[in-house]
């Protein structure tokens, strides 16, 4: 089942989060079609999803794990010009995925699972090929404000950030393959862990282990809702230093790009 017949069901049903493999083709109709039938807008250049370069099939064998968070205070969830500048640039890093890479795309906001249980994982190959994948996700990511303004995802209260990695490092296993988390977040942790709208807030240590051997934790929009310069090279500096504690290569903090 690919993207577009996720966001069918999802708005059809008016089910808050659904379960997906991508192994399938959707019954032949495009993600065009299918947000045109549900009301949900998307533009012709997005429908046919122009100008992005693949490696066709022979790229990196990696794992991305694509978070979307859904609190309030993150633009992602009202902004569709936002929405769409994010959904390029995750597009094309998919796009250039070679056979057997795999994608994950998880949601995460208030710290459980009725909230946020959206789950969408593919695989690239032959019947799945990278430009494929990079479409549906540039489409998906790009529809979160009409799936929030729809009531199919809800906008959150709270932004468990730590909690959601924390989660998906019991799921993730990166000594199987090079693998990068990618958040689409202001970076404003709001949890019981810390809340870092507080210009003296700190995170906790993460387990040195956590995510040992991970290439690399990138977060898009970062102090994005804060509108501050030195908000956000805080934030950035915060985040780096959590990263390269729990065992992440590399690190990659953008506000803008």
């Amino acid at each position: 089942m690919r993207v577009l017949s996720i966001i069918h069901v999802l708005l059809i049903a008016g089910m808050a989060a659904m379960y997906a493999s991508g192994s399938e083709t959707a019954g032949g109709k495009t993600v065009h079609q299918a947000l045109a039938m549900l009301g949900v807008a998307a533009t012709e250049a997005y429908a046919q999803g122009s100008g992005l370069s693949t490696g066709e099939g022979q790229g990196e064998v990696r794992l991305i794990v694509i978070g979307l968070d859904l609190s309030k205070s993150n633009p992602l969830v009202s902004d569709d010009i936002y929405a769409r500048k994010v959904a390029d640039r995750v597009a094309a890093m998919v796009a250039k995925l070679g056979f057997r890479a795999r994608v994950m795309v998880r949601t995460f906001g208030n710290y459980d699972q009725g909230s946020n249980a959206f789950r969408f994982d593919a695989t690239v190959s032959s019947r799945y090929q990278p430009d494929q994948l990079a479409n549906d996700i540039k489409l998906l990511i790009s529809s979160t404000p009409a799936l929030v303004r729809k009531g199919t995802w809800s906008a959150q209260g709270k932004t468990n950030i730590v909690g959601f990695l924390e989660n998906m490092a019991q799921v993730i296993d990166c000594s199987a393959m090079p693998t990068t988390i990618i958040l689409a977040s202001d970076g404003l942790e709001d949890s019981e862990y810390g809340r870092l709208k507080n210009a003296n807030a700190t995170l906790p240590s993460p387990d040195s282990d956590l995510f040992a051997g991970c290439s690399r934790l990138e977060i898009l929009g970062i102090g994005r809702s804060a509108a501050s310069p030195t908000a956000t090279k805080r934030l950035r500096d915060t985040w780096q230093t959590w990263a390269q504690a729990a065992g992440f290569a590399d690190f990659s903090g953008l506000n803008d790009w």
